[in-house]
């Protein structure tokens, strides 16, 4: 199984051009950077897909409470349940929004499945503050 997730069959993101031309990712990495993609972009970035990504860096400017902790979770929910069709079993896919430091950052915690080689990863990102 471990060859399955090692094999670089993703063009990485963000694009990286080397000597042999583009850089490729594992599947590990590929489906972690999809994740980065999804959080990180804001709503209307795209131009011909308005509705993509949760724009989480604007979030750390909202009061840091457990509203807006519920909220943040249902949005990254909805926004990787499209965004990682095929790649992850929507029904193991968790998402956990808390305070981090001194309630000036949010940590956002993600586990899910690899659909096909049910291997379960978990994601930790830290948004706001001085990282």
């Amino acid at each position: 199984m471990s060859a399955r997730l090692n094999n670089p069959d993703y063009m990485r993101f963000p694009l990286r051009i080397g000597a042999d031309g583009a850089e490729a990712s594992t599947r590990r990495a590929h489906v972690r950077e999809q994740i980065e993609q999804v959080l990180f972009t804001d709503p209307g970035e795209r131009w011909f897909r308005p509705e993509f990504g949760v724009g989480i860096r604007a979030l750390v400017f909202e009061p840091n409470s457990s509203a807006l902790w519920e909220l943040t979770k249902k949005r990254v929910m909805a926004s990787l349940i499209d965004a990682l069709a095929g790649e992850v079993d929507p029904g193991s896919l968790e998402v956990e929004v808390t305070s981090a430091g001194d309630g000036e950052q949010l940590l956002v915690t993600i586990g899910y499945r690899l659909a096909t080689i049910n291997h379960t990863e978990r994601v930790e990102l830290v948004v706001g503050g001085n990282r």
